[in-house]
């Protein structure tokens, strides 16, 4: 986790000057210590289709065993989490929705599996621009699924570089 550390901390502090954070996705090695930060567009789909390759193509280059993912997001309030069904159909979106809760997701690739956070985002003392988040707490998931997991190439004997098991 000393790798992220910093990343986590820079972003916090870009909140806490009033600023956004834009959708990052950091590609890199242990070993070297190289990290290649991969501007991330989530505007469409074909936009999130060009930034999974975008990934893709670094992870490869730099012969990546890590993928740390960092954006801001929303999510629901946990009251309505059993919702998301209906409040898509209503509203169109989380985000459109009055339930949304702005947060931090964070996540984690390696080569022994994917661990993500969600840490909420608050506003932080009177400012209505500068906001913070707290210390997230990772959780490590088994099954992953999406365009944006499963982009670190395979080791030597292995056919994806996915889960270990």
């Amino acid at each position: 986790m000393r790798v992220i550390e910093p990343i986590i901390r820079n972003a916090r502090e870009l909140l806490e000057r009033g600023e956004h954070l834009i959708a990052t996705a950091y590609v890199g090695n242990f070993a070297s210590s190289t990290i290649t930060p991969v501007v991330l567009r989530v505007d469409n789909e074909m936009a999130k289709e060009d930034s999974a390759r975008l990934i893709k193509l670094a992870a490869d280059f730099n012969d990546a065993d890590f993928i740390f993912v960092l954006m801001e997001a929303w999510s629901l309030r946990k009251d309505k989490l059993s919702k998301v069904e209906q409040i898509y159909e209503r509203y169109g979106s989380i985000a459109a929705s009055p339930y949304a809760v702005d947060i931090m997701a964070a996540s984690l690739e390696t080569i022994h599996g994917v661990w993500m956070a969600e840490i909420p985002i608050k506003p932080k003392g009177v400012s209505k621009k500068k906001r913070t988040f707290g210390v997230p707490e990772f959780k490590h998931y088994t099954e992953t699924k999406g365009r944006f997991v499963h982009l670190l190439p395979a080791r030597d004997g292995e056919q994806d570089a996915g889960v270990l098991h």
